[in-house]
Formats: structure tokens, C-alpha cells, sequence
């Protein structure tokens, strides 16, 4: 991060102490692309895309030399499933099925991957009309499972991602997904876990996205408060049903070509479809530009959860605890955790002021040694965002009824430290 965007960041978030959603809070009917990568710099989509939270589509020259555009995609632009088969084929995977509603999603089944290309080449030889209907594979874990294939290497403007350096600091799970189906296949109306971002880059085939800025999800709301399943289903247009969506503005919709990314910015509900078969690789990511919507946002998730058991407040022992469990098993964090991905956050950035890596220790496999690339100015903004964060956390009353005195160290001599360690290096 140079010294310019770190004003600009830091004049940004002086100003707006909320969640990020500036500007795109409006209807929108244009998505910037990004043509070529030997101009286009960290700091022009830190400035341009993440601090406003727009979207962006990144050309196909950004993804030209990954393997998995080689490897996985044969001559003519199709999916290489006999290649997936001898490299992948005994992995286990999850796979949705697309015609199916179960509490408002579709229903998943565990395959080996050579189970399911068997299936992807019977579909698409009945000409997509297969008996088990249309099969999804979803949220595989692929760089979790195959650590040394080389299949993609991150952008540099994807790379403060504190969600997959969280989870890979306690060795548990990770954000990193393929996904891969065919034409037909598709994904329900949602907004990503924890309001983090995501970008998605097609190894191959063609996506439709239809987008929607922050707080349009409102009017898309039926009676009841709940989201539809699917944005383009006739109910909505029922005003008994959908009181609101007369107000709503059209979806921004986005045609993802193969190589290209897309960004999608935090808080954006969006449904996708697959047009062609497809291969993508898709990351969820928080960073210090959105980790206040993710705090707002379990914050909203406890709220929630307290509604629905309110009634056992007085009888249920424990019940502020019972009511964080809940909210663990919905969301897959509760209040203590956020407060550990802050402190391993905040832990990683000390270390890197205090012992001033050079560039040279970003060859290193470590994410500390990665976050010296990005700039001591990028760990000094990193500290001021997760100070802000943390300083609500501490001060926020169903966060003081768990006990994090107990904590190690306490909330507040870890405040206390990495104010000192942003002193220090403004020095």
C-alpha cells in the first residue's frame, strides 16, 4: 500500500465509521472491466472497487497463466473431464442438485468425483435431460485436499484475505472453492458468508449473474421477512406475497466470459447460472475494508437468534450461551471466535511491524511473511481497522456477559498493544 491510498483509507474510514456499502447502495447499471493487468495496481482497486464496494469484471489476460486454464479445459473450450478424472477422480465431493428445494436450498450428496463426471458425460450426451436431474458440484475444498497441485495463483488484489488466514492459522477449514457443472446448473439467490467478498474466476464456460446492491434485498423480501429462493420466479410479482418488490431496481447482470473474474463486493445478493458447462474457482474473503460489515452482520445473526428463543429467556439456563451455540451452528463463528480471528489477525500484523520483514520474506509459504508484500502502511491500516473493530467488540454488552476478561489475553490489553504497535510505526 503506498502512502497515497493510505490516506485516502484512512480519511475514508475517519468519515464512515459503517459498514462499507457507500455508493453501491444505489441502483446500479454499469460494472467497470478490467482490461489489462500490467496497468491496472493494487491501489487502483483498493481506491476504486473496495473501499466504494462496486464490482468489477477482471479480463481473461489476468488468469492466462494459471495451469488449470491449460490443464483443465481442452482445445476447444471444454471442461477436461477425462484430465479430472486420472488427477481427481477418487476425491470425495459435494454435490447439489439443482432441481430440488429443501429448506430453502438444494439438497447435497457426498460422490467421488469420478461418480460425478460419469454423470456429467451421461447429461450431457441425453442432451442435459439425465434422470437424476441437474447435479452441481459446490464448495469443493480443492486446495485444502490437493495442497500441492498447481492449478491458480491469487491476485495480488485478492491477497489481504483474513478469513483463509484465519482458518488456516488454526488448521480447521478454508474459503476456497471449485466449483464445476453443466449448462443449466445453478445457484440460488444469497449473499455471501459473513458479508465477506468474493471474486470467481472461470477456468471455462460462460456464468449469467444477476446482482443486487446492498439494501435492494429489502424490497425482495416477502411477508413473512424471509429472501426468495429464486429472484426470477413469478411469485414475486404477487403483492400479497412480495408486498415491496414493486420498489425494487432490475439486478445488475454480469455475462462472465471463460478466464474472466468477477468481484462481488460485500453485501451484494446475487443469483448465477451456468450457460454453458463450467469450471470456476471462487474465494470468500474479508479483509480490513469490510470486517465491519462482518461484525455487523453477527451482530444482526445474534439478534436474530434471540427473537427466535426469546421465550425460554426467563426458564432457560445460560441462555445468552445457548443463544451463542446457536448462532455458531448458523453462521459457523459465535462472539469468542470473532474475537480470536481478530486477535490472530492483529497478532500477525504486530509481528510484521516488529520485526520489519523485507519483501524478500514473502517467497516464504507463511502469511505473515505474505502480508510484508503488501507494505508496512497495509499492516498499519490492517491494526487501525481491526483497533475499531475490536474496540466495539469490547464495548458491546452480550460480548461482556461471555467473560472475555477470561480471555488471552483480555480484549482490552490486546487493544491496548496494537494501538501502541500503529503508534510506533507512525512514528
Amino acid at each position: 500500500m503506498d502512502r497515497e491510498t493510505f490516506a485516502c483509507t484512512t480519511k475514508f474510514f475517519h468519515d464512515y465509521s459503517g459498514p462499507t456499502r457507500g455508493a453501491a447502495c444505489q441502483p446500479h447499471n454499469h460494472v467497470d472491466y478490467i482490461e489489462k493487468p500490467e496497468t491496472f495496481t493494487y491501489a487502483d482497486f483498493f481506491k476504486d472497487y473496495l473501499i466504494p464496494n462496486d464490482p468489477c469484471i477482471f479480463s481473461a489476460k489476468f488468469t492466462e497463466g494459471w495451469a488449470s486454464r491449460r490443464k483443465w479445459v481442452t482445445p476447444d473450450g471444454k471442461p477436461n473431464l477425462d484430465y479430472l478424472l486420472r488427477t481427481f477422480g477418487e476425491a470425495v465431493v459435494p454435490v447439489a442438485n439443482c432441481d430440488v428445494k429443501e429448506y430453502n436450498c438444494n439438497p447435497k450428496e457426498q460422490l467421488k468425483l469420478k461418480e460425478y463426471i460419469s454423470y456429467w458425460k451421461e447429461h450431457i450426451r441425453k442432451s442435459y435431460r439425465s434422470a437424476r436431474g441437474c447435479l452441481y458440484l459446490k464448495d469443493w475444498h480443492l486446495q485444502r485436499t490437493f495442497p500441492d497441485q498447481e492449478v491458480y495463483t491469487t491476485p495480488i488484489y485478492f491477497s489481504s484475505d483474513w478469513l483463509n488466514e484465519y482458518w488456516e492459522a488454526i488448521a480447521v477449514d478454508d474459503y476456497r472453492f471449485v466449483y464445476m457443472g453443466p449448462k443449466g446448473s445453478w445457484t440460488p439467490f444469497h449473499a455471501d458468508v459473513f458479508r465477506s467478498y468474493s471474486w470467481s474466476a472461470n477456468i471455462c464456460g460462460k456464468k449469467k449473474w444477476l446482482v443486487f446492491p446492498p439494501g435492494q434485498e429489502e424490497f425482495l423480501k416477502d411477508r413473512h421477512g424471509h429472501l426468495p429462493f429464486d429472484i426470477t420466479a413469478p411469485d414475486l410479482k404477487n403483492v400479497s406475497l412480495y408486498p415491496r418488490y414493486a420498489q425494487s431496481s432490475p439486478p445488475v447482470e454480469i455475462i462472465q466470459e471463460a478466464g474472466e473474474i468477477v468481484f462481488i463486493p460485500s453485501g451484494w445478493h446475487h443469483q448465477v447460472y451456468n450457460l454453458e458447462d463450467t469450471i470456476s474457482i471462487n474465494h470468500n474473503w474479508v479483509n480490513g475494508c469490510n470486517v465491519a460489515n462482518m461484525w455487523s452482520f453477527l451482530q444482526d445473526e445474534l439478534a436474530a437468534v434471540q427473537r427466535e428463543i426469546k421465550e425460554w429467556k426467563e426458564s432457560m439456563e445460560d441462555w445468552h450461551l445457548q443463544c451463542q451455540v446457536l448462532m455458531k451452528s448458523y453462521t459457523g463463528i459465535d462472539y469468542k471466535e470473532f474475537y480470536n480471528f481478530l486477535k490472530i489477525i492483529a497478532e500477525n500484523r504486530i509481528f510484521v511491524l516488529e520485526h520489519h520483514h523485507s519483501e524478500d520474506d514473502a517467497s516464504k509459504r507463511s502469511s505473515r511473511a505474505a502480508l510484508s508484500s503488501l507494505g508496512m502502511l497495509h499492516a498499519v491500516f490492517d491494526l487501525k481497522r481491526t483497533a475499531k473493530v475490536l474496540g466495539s467488540l469490547n464495548a458491546n454488552e452480550e460480548f461482556k456477559k461471555l467473560k472475555p476478561e477470561a480471555l488471552s489475553p483480555p480484549p482490552q490489553a490486546l487493544l491496548h498493544r496494537l494501538k501502541a504497535a500503529i503508534d510506533t510505526a507512525l512514528l
